[in-house]
């Protein structure tokens, strides 16, 4: 029996008086699901993922985690949840170790357990000499490699995570999506915005369409999909609505 781990319901998020960023929004995520969410800039996307990570605040609808309203479970939702922007800011006068300490404090990560997860994770993306340095000298693509360790490090249940595999490099890119995919295997979900279709195509076994603030298509990938390409099926429901 299928886990709902993230569930939104009628979102709605309006910028200004007139402007929806997300009209009507309602998706749900199940535990083992890798969910691409696909659309062109400006479409709604990263309003969503903020939306659900509890850092933009929203008009109406309701989203939950494993069960627990965003809205007023807040604490409770982010203990379960780790979220990575697609330009991470991090604290550039922080070491690497810094960082990764304290996001485990920031989680409650045991010591031994952290020690663990970070070595692992830092031999998978080939961090352990750079772990000693100022963030402030990382490369985007290390900052990347740091932000997705520290997101590990208190095994979450929902990963969200905006066009995540920007400036890795191609191995660092495929060592995440085995992360990926042993999470999910365990039992936890990842929600990503994409306009790389190549990746959503490879990767999810679902994926949702939005357009203008507003869902068009969803589902499993290969019912979406059908006979077609990821990439025509996107282009003729763009056409399509715009007819």
């Amino acid at each position: 029996m299928e886990n709902t781990i993230l569930r939104i319901e009628h979102l709605t998020k309006t910028y200004g008086k007139t402007k929806k960023a997300v009209d009507d929004l309602s998706i749900e995520v199940c535990a083992g699901d890798i969910y691409g969410f696909i659309g062109q800039n400006g479409a709604g996307k990263t309003t969503t993922l903020r939306s659900v990570a509890g850092i933009l605040p929203f008009d109406s609808g309701e989203i939950y985690i494993v069960g627990k309203s965003v809205r007023d479970e807040p604490v409770s939702c982010k203990a379960m949840t780790a979220y990575i922007p697609d330009n991470p800011d991090l604290y550039d006068y922080l070491t690497g170790i810094q960082y990764l300490n304290f996001i485990g404090d920031v989680f409650g990560v045991a010591d031994s357990v952290r020690r663990e997860r970070i070595e692992k994770y830092a031999q998978m993306f080939r961090m352990q000499g750079d772990l000693g340095s100022l963030i402030g000298a990382y490369s985007h693509g290390m900052k990347q490699k740091l932000a997705v360790t520290g997101a590990l490090l208190h095994e979450p249940k929902l990963m969200l995570l905006d066009e995540p595999f920007v400036g890795l490099d191609p191995e660092a890119a495929f060592k995440l999506k085995q992360v990926f995919r042993e999470m999910c295997d365990a039992g936890s979900a990842i929600f990503f915005p994409t306009h790389v279709l190549d990746v959503a195509e490879k990767l999810c076994n679902k994926i949702a369409i939005i357009k203008g603030g507003k869902l068009i298509a969803h589902g499993d990938i290969a019912a979406v999909r059908g006979d077609e390409s990821l990439e025509n099926v996107f282009m003729e429901v763009l056409e399509n609505r715009e007819k």
